[in-house]
């Protein structure tokens, strides 16, 4: 076997798979440029980079045995043109599946960017919702705390009022009674009067009984001593 032919077979192999690595690589690509596709969850972080080292790897041994069947097509005496033209076409297939090689990887870093910001953002919105919710509950918190307070206040005021309701009312029956005494008041007034002027009535007529005792025991007592002046004369 030729150079060329071991050289052109090697060189078909690896153009092949390098094909069916790209076209899996490209399919990769397309699902990581998928909005809702979840990049780390899916697996496809790990797979991508493992297809694309494998193409660079195959890409540079195209490129040296390229290389090689470039130097063998510079002494075109020992090949011939249906050779040159086979070598030719593999110098442009490679060229082009290095084209597709670096397309398809700026697309699939496009995508892996853009699901990076996506899941940044993702991010960013959980611990705003988580952050805000954490927020609410602690405003919640304190408008419950402000609820309590409030009937709390509302309990002592109408406690207040309910002392001021029984006070009222004891200062209603005080003043009702006072009224009361008040209106019973000229009543008392006649009979203290009427006991006063008893008691001086009781006072003139007891003086009186003295004073008539009086007269009369004077009166006896003086015609007992007359009585006995008539019965006992002087010597």
């Amino acid at each position: 076997m030729t150079t060329y032919d071991r050289l052109h077979r090697q060189c078909r192999t690896l153009e092949n798979l390098f094909d069916s690595k790209l076209t899996t690589y490209a399919q990769l690509a397309a699902t990581l440029a998928q909005p809702e596709q979840d990049v780390e969850a899916s697996g496809s972080s790990n797979r991508w980079k493992d297809l694309e080292q494998e193409l660079d790897d195959l890409l540079l041994k195209l490129e040296e045995i390229n290389e090689q069947l470039s130097t063998l097509a510079s002494n075109p005496d020992i090949l011939s043109a249906s050779m040159l033209r086979t070598i030719q076409r593999h110098r442009e297939l490679f060229q082009d599946n290095s084209r597709e090689l670096n397309r398809t990887k700026t697309n699939i870093h496009a995508a892996l960017d853009k699901a990076s910001l996506l899941s940044g953002v993702r991010n960013d919105i959980d611990a705003y919702k988580s952050s805000a919710g954490e927020s609410l509950l602690a405003e919640r918190g304190r408008i419950d705390n402000s609820h309590r307070m409030t009937d709390d206040i509302l309990a002592q005021a109408y406690e207040t009022r309910s002392e001021f309701s029984r006070q009222r009312t004891s200062i209603s029956s005080v003043n009702a009674r006072m009224v009361g005494v008040i209106n019973k008041m000229p009543g008392i007034n006649n009979l203290v009067g009427m006991i006063k002027s008893r008691r001086r009535r009781d006072s003139i007529i007891l003086g009186l009984l003295i004073g008539i005792c009086t007269i009369i025991i004077l009166s006896h007592f003086g015609l007992y001593s007359s009585m006995l002046l008539y019965v006992y004369p002087l010597f």
